[in-house]
């Protein structure tokens, strides 16, 4: 039985999901400029530490444990690790592992971390077909460009209903870069697209917890089989994305088609990718920089702060105003952890999100110093800091850009330190920069094997 719906469909959509599958298919590769080449090899290094680092965390123990219940075969690397699993549980253990420590690349303008879906399920499908690293970058690139190109056409809204928009489009990503690796034809993109497109994985409520890196690495896996389902004939509705009843339409009340095709081809969204200075949601980025700064430039203690103030975007409060963060993974969705660490400890990576540390009773005390004031006017990407101090000082100062921003982007050099910190422990001082060497040359890699043989324990 039909039943009415207050919802308003667009009957008159463009063909959304062929145009993505054609430019997947069709476009040259390394068709694009030198800094949008250079971009594509700064995330998947990003990418490659972030997931290696996070080898040894519970939730990779967890995710590897269930899935050695199904006796998979050895085709694919688990990073940082001596196992060996199947493609598909491969792109599934890196994407979660990679998003473990949230601190993976972030595209600002809809706040997806497309790395850990589509370098996830393209690593897994390029090292066992012994692809070469500019097929493996090419396909990161394009995954990259549709997961975001989509994310563009329903952010914010999508976002603001819950889901998860690094696993809800990433998918697609993963999904078009295995096309790609795969040498899908257009017509079968067109299908891999399309079976992606009934698999959007991931809602916000369970932010803090295992379950969100999860998200990418499901992600990545639905991407994986959507394309090699694809490449065996399985079908499915060539309008997915765009038909009244297709993924866009259901879930986003926003649906701007001009950004699936904007300059497509010329512009590639992988050019605005960030990287993480901060082991923690984006948001809080902004104000533990101006804390951390204020601390530094002053020389101030705990005992020298009467009280921290904040005022920021009010999605900084909904998405991370966790007062009494209990595990780490929590912290990094408390904006009073993340800058009661930023003032005592000069930094926040993953060690400042320890779970020991997140209950140490001087971190603690400094945390319930710390208020947060919204203001639907300041800018999701700034923070205003005030910190009174004991001896009556008032220290301001306002970040409009934090670190790691397009404004104040991470170097080659600060990607290479955070990299070691992240890897080192896992593989060691030579083998990390001999992968920060392998991530270089990527591009020119004959078979990726080479880079994957020195990402293993």
């Amino acid at each position: 039985m039909a039943h009415n719906t207050d919802v308003k469909a667009d009957a008159s959509a463009p063909p959304v999901t062929r145009i993505l599958a054609e430019f997947v298919a069709m476009h040259p590769s390394r068709g694009w400029s030198d800094d949008v080449d250079a971009e594509a090899r700064r995330t998947f290094q990003n990418w490659l530490g972030c997931a290696i680092g996070a080898a040894r965390h519970p939730t990779a123990e967890a995710a590897l444990a269930a899935v050695a219940e199904l006796e998979p075969p050895p085709q694919a690397t688990v990073l940082g690790r001596s196992e060996r699993v199947d493609i598909a549980n491969a792109a599934f253990v890196n994407g979660v592992m990679s998003h473990t420590f949230d601190f993976d690349d972030t595209h600002l303008k809809t706040i997806i971390h497309p790395a850990g879906p589509v370098a996830s399920a393209a690593l897994a499908v390029a090292e066992r077909a012994g692809s070469s690293g500019r097929e493996l970058v090419d396909a990161v690139v394009l995954g990259i460009d549709v997961a975001c190109r989509v994310g563009n056409a329903i952010y914010p809204e999508h976002y603001d209903r819950g889901w998860h928009i690094t696993g809800s489009t990433g998918m697609l990503g993963a999904a078009a870069a295995c096309a790609r690796l795969l040498r899908l034809s257009k017509e079968q993109t067109v299908m891999a697209l399309g079976i992606a497109a009934s698999q959007p994985i991931g809602v916000r409520e369970q932010f803090g917890t295992m379950t969100k890196p999860f998200h990418p690495g499901a992600a990545a896996r639905a991407g994986l089989m959507s394309a090699l389902l694809a490449r065996h004939g399985y079908t499915a509705s060539m309008r997915a994305l765009e038909a009244p009843r297709g993924l866009m339409q259901t879930y986003s009340t926003k649906c701007a088609w001009n950004e699936i095709d904007d300059a497509l081809g010329r512009r590639f969204e992988i050019s605005f990718n960030t990287y993480k200075p901060f082991a923690c949601g984006i948001v809080i980025h902004p104000s533990i920089d101006g804390c951390s700064q204020l601390a530094a430039a002053h020389r101030l203690t705990a005992d020298d702060i009467e009280r921290i103030d904040l005022v920021v975007h009010p999605l900084v409060l909904e998405l991370t105003g966790k007062r009494s963060p209990r595990t780490g993974l929590e912290a990094k969705f408390s904006v009073y952890h993340a800058c009661a660490a930023g003032i005592l400890f000069g930094r926040a990576g993953e060690a400042e999100f320890a779970d020991a540390l997140v209950t140490r009773p001087d971190v603690m005390a400094l945390r319930d110093r710390v208020h947060a004031t919204i203001d639907p006017a300041i800018d999701e990407a700034a923070a205003d800091v005030t910190i009174a101090c004991r001896d009556g000082r008032r220290l301001h100062l306002r970040v409009e850009h934090a670190l790691g921003s397009l404004e104040r982007p991470m170097s080659n050099a600060d990607l290479a330190r955070k990299f070691h910190g992240l890897v080192d422990p896992i593989l060691g001082d030579a083998r990390a920069s001999a992968l920060i060497e392998a991530c270089g040359d990527l591009g020119a890699a004959a078979d990726v094997r080479v880079l994957t043989s020195l990402a293993r324990a």
